[in-house]
This record gives structure tokens, sequence and C-alpha cells, in this order.
């Protein structure tokens, strides 16, 4: 199968990537002086070999120009030969030693091109940059042996990648750029799927059950296809449990009205009946409570599983302004001021009824325990909707902030049901903000003398669908 090729393994890829690369570059900076000296190299046209034969021959001709003035003379004897129209002909005359015997000026790439002509044991010319030399053409005066060469002022056109040899640090330069730009190519490529798989782990982390690697990342042949494959299977498994134990606490919630219903209907008709007692009384109290709790754990377990509805586009000011008009009159019942500061300009996405239990859940909680002030207040921060809720209340120990979003939580033992709950309200606040995608955080308010004067609760809506 191709799932056991080793050569789908990342190390080979890795092994491959960066060997690929580093042989292209060293390949490319070596092929550089072999490409320079085909192009510049050839071997000695008829032409030319021709000038310097007929050269030769005047030599052999005239020995006499091999003396004095007449020979360096020589050296400037101009191309009369029309074999090439550029200029005026330098000529070298040397000897079997190689020593140069018509001028003593004589240039590097001179130097350069006895080596070379030496080297191929034949006669060639080479173009160099401003210059053109070509020989030798060797011949014979008075039992001696000489070599001709000429050269030629010529700088014709040379192609583009043979400027890089002649500019060794510019092309060293090049070529580190080049290798970083094409192992930034491949990290890229590696470290695409990481990136992927980090995003799918931190919304599952943020409670978002949906999150999955993408396909592309998924369908790859190596260890981050399978890694990505590992990880859709484990959000597979934890997203059934999670449904399946949300949906287990909801139908256990649902089937216990049926008994509870039943209860309360002997009470009532007991109490018809004439049938009053205390223990009637706080049989009919607990009632009441269980129903509660009941009615607490539906709500929680539908916000919960609520993740395949779709959001609505609508005005925060305009979702909230029953629960704001409740939470105002309960408020002032308990002689207590609730400021709203939420501009209706503000418009996000949303489960209208979960947001609103979860903010009805903040308000309640907040005048409970408020001595005199509430304030709600909303404002857009980029690409997210900032809500908080202070009030100026005890607050928390700072210990137990990130417990009291916990199911069946409650911060203070002293507090008993009547005032403290069963805990769910929180939860039930949290379960609505992470079916947004959204976050809550709580944190005591701290006086100038460094007490606790109150709690702030702050919740982060995203403005956009997260993709």
């Amino acid at each position: 199968m191709l799932k056991n090729n080793p050569f789908n393994r990342l190390f080979f890829k890795l092994l491959l990537g960066f060997w690929l690369c580093s042989s292209l570059i060293i390949a490319l900076v070596s092929l550089l002086p072999l490409l320079q000296q085909s192009h510049d190299r050839s071997p000695l046209p008829p032409s030319l070999e021709q000038v310097l034969k007929n050269i030769a021959e005047r030599i052999q001709q005239q020995p006499q120009l091999l003396e004095g003035k007449s020979l360096q003379r020589l050296h400037r004897s101009r191309n009369r030969d029309g074999s090439r129209n550029h200029g005026p002909m330098r000529v070298y005359l040397t000897d079997g030693e190689g020593q140069v015997l018509n001028t003593q000026r004589v240039s590097r790439e001179f130097r350069r091109f006895q080596l070379m002509a030496e080297e191929a044991d034949q006669p060639i010319s080479h173009q160099f940059r401003d210059e053109f030399i070509f020989g030798p053409y060797s011949f014979e005066v008075n039992d001696k042996a000489y070599q001709l060469f000429g050269r030629l002022p010529d700088s014709h056109p040379r192609p583009w990648f043979l400027f890089f040899a002649d500019n060794k640090l510019l092309t060293a330069g090049l070529a580190i750029l080049l290798s970083g730009l094409l192992c930034g190519l491949l990290a890229w490529y590696l470290g695409k799927p990481l990136r992927s798989l980090k995003h799918s782990a931190n919304a599952l982390a943020r409670g978002d059950l949906s999150s999955r690697v993408d396909a592309a990342t998924a369908s790859r042949r190596d260890e981050m296809g399978q890694l990505a494959q590992a990880f859709n299977g484990m959000a597979d498994a934890v997203q059934t449990m999670i449904n399946n134990q949300q949906r287990l606490m909801g139908d256990i919630s649902h089937e216990l009205r049926t008994p509870l219903t039943r209860l309360q209907l002997a009470l009532a008709l007991g109490r018809k009946k004439g049938q009053q007692s205390e223990e009637l009384e706080r049989i009919g109290y607990e009632a009441l409570q269980l129903e509660a709790l009941i009615s607490e754990l539906l709500t929680l377990s539908r916000v919960s599983l609520a993740s395949h509805e779709n959001k609505i586009e609508l005005e925060l000011a305009e979702s909230l302004s029953q629960v704001l008009d409740d939470a105002e009159f309960e408020a002032e019942q308990q002689g207590k001021l609730l400021q709203i500061d939420i501009p209706e300009a503000l418009q996000l996405p949303l489960h209208p009824k979960t947001l609103s239990r979860a903010i009805e859940n903040l308000l309640r909680n907040a005048i409970c325990y408020a001595n005199s002030q509430i304030t709600i207040s909303a404002v857009q921060a980029g690409k997210h909707i900032l809500i908080t809720v202070e009030d100026d209340g005890p607050g928390i120990d700072p210990k137990e902030l990130e417990a009291i979003f916990k199911p069946f939580y409650r911060p203070d033992t002293a507090r008993d049901r009547k005032s403290g709950g069963w805990g769910l309200g929180l939860a039930i606040t949290q379960a609505a903000i992470t079916l947004h995608q959204g976050s809550i955080v709580a944190e005591n308010l701290i006086g100038p003398t460094g007490k606790r004067q109150g709690l702030k609760l702050s919740i982060s809506l995203p403005v956009n669908e997260a993709s």
C-alpha cells in the first residue's frame, strides 16, 4: 500500500528537500565557470589562423623583423587582412620558452591565455571581458622556434548568467538568498499542516467540538496526514462522548419529570381533601426545588446540544431588550440601580434565546449580591464585541474565579439553596458563550485599599461567523 511506502515518510521528505535544495545551489554555482569556459573558449577560427600565418610567413621572409625597432613595430601591427573589423590587432611573438619578445607590456589576460593554450595543446581563441586573444601559430626562423598570438580589442555581448561568474561576492549572496527562499518554501510546505492542526486543536479546546483538520492535510500520505487523521478521530470520539453525556443528562432530567408530576398531583389531591401537615408542606417545597433543578438541567443540556442551529444576525440591544427590562425592574424592587450602556449599532450573529438566558443569569447573580449598583455595558473591539457585567458586591475568592463556571459549583459553602441555587446558572452561561465561539472571564474589582469591592464578568463574542 502507498501508506507504507517509506518515501512517504516525513523523514525522507525532509532529507530529500534539503538535499535537493543544497545540491541545486552547489550545482548552479559550480556550473558557472564551466559555462563561462565553454562560451568564451573555442577552437582557433581558420580566418584568424590565416592572419597569424601571413605574419609568420612575412617574418620568415624578412628575418630582420626580429631585430631592434622592427620587432617593436611588429607588436603594433594592424589587421590588414580584413578578417575582423574591431580595430588594431596586437601581435605577440614568443620564443620557445614562452617569453614575449616584441613588448614588455603584457596583460594578465594574455598570461592566462598562454596557460590555457598550453593546456589545450592546440590553437584556440578566448573572449575575455574587453579583449579577444587567439593563437598560437608555431613557426621556425633560423632553426629557432617561435609562436605568434593575436589580440583584438573586442567586447561582444555575453549571456546574462556569465555576469555572476565575474562577480563572486554577488553570486555568493544570491546563492544564499536562493537557498533561503527554497528552504523557506519547504518549511512553509511542512509547516502548513501543523498550522492547520494547531488551529483545529485551539478551536476544540475553546469548545468548538465540530472543529476538524482540513481534508487536504488529512489526505497527505506522510506522518502529518496520519496525525491529522488521528486528531480527527479523537475529535469525533470526544464530540460523540460529550454529546452522549449531555443527551443522557437531558434524558434523565426529562424522565424525572414524570414521577415528579405524579408526586405534585398526589400532593394537590391531598391538600384538596384537607390533609395539611408540616411533612406535606416540606414535601411540596422539595418537589418545587426538584422541578426547578430539572428545568435548569434541561436548559443546560439544550444549550450544550444547540450547536447545529443556525445563528441569526441581530442587534445586541434588541436581542436583550426583554432581559434588560426584567432585570431593571427586579433591581428597582430590591432598591438597587442597574446602569445599561449597550449601543444600538452593535450587531452580531447569535442564538437569541441562548444568549438572553446567559445574560439573564449574570444579571440575576449581580443583582442578588450587589450592594447598590450593577452595570452592564458592551463595546466593539476589532472583530469582537465585549460585554461586561459589574456589581459592587463582596466578590469571590480569587482561587475560585475559574471554578464558578463548573456545574453544581457554589463558591460560598455557607450559602443555602435559596440564596446560592444549584451552581448551574454560570455553567449554563458558559455553555451559551461557548456555543457562540466566545469566552467568559471572571475577575474581582479591587478598591483603593486593596480589598475586593465587586465582581466583573467579561464576555467576548466574535462579530463574524467562525470559519
